[in-house]
């Protein structure tokens, strides 16, 4: 995957995350990923980077509540480094990073509308559920996915 380098997070990545997630994804979002996360859960967590700098990020952790189970919390690719098979090389490190915890279960969310990543998920063989009601809440409803390591 030309030119991308990826590393783990570290804590002190939080200021420059924040500082470009909205431009990426076009709204705002900043509210998703509040410094806790790469606080707590930087060893798995990942950071792509190239000449430009940061490239990409896949925050995820394994589950305290199940040992089986990982989770990915938030992703996101600069837009000028998109379709370049980054994302899908994120998730192919976190399943190596997780599966060396013994976790054997990948989850994660999306809204009904984010059709970009619900695609990208079953490309990746995920199982697609949803939209599940009331998932977040009153009105919330998430599409959910599920992938066996």
């Amino acid at each position: 995957m030309g030119g991308h380098e990826i590393r783990r997070a570290r804590p002190e990545d939080y200021d420059e995350l924040i500082g470009v997630v909205d431009d990426w994804w076009g709204r705002a979002v900043t509210h998703n990923l509040p410094r806790m996360f790469l606080d707590h859960f930087h060893r798995t967590s990942l950071i792509a980077s190239d000449d430009a700098g940061i490239s990409g990020f896949l925050i995820g952790f394994g589950s305290p509540a199940d040992a089986d189970a990982a989770y990915i919390h938030f992703v996101a690719v600069r837009p000028d480094a998109r379709k370049s098979g980054l994302g899908r090389t994120l998730y192919d490190e976190f399943f190596t990073i997780v599966r060396a915890d013994g976790r054997k279960l990948v989850s994660a969310i999306t809204s009904p509308s984010n059709y970009t990543s619900i695609d990208f998920h079953r490309s990746l063989g995920f199982t697609v559920t949803g939209p599940v009601a009331n998932y977040n809440g009153p009105g919330r409803a998430l599409i959910t996915f599920e992938r066996v390591l």
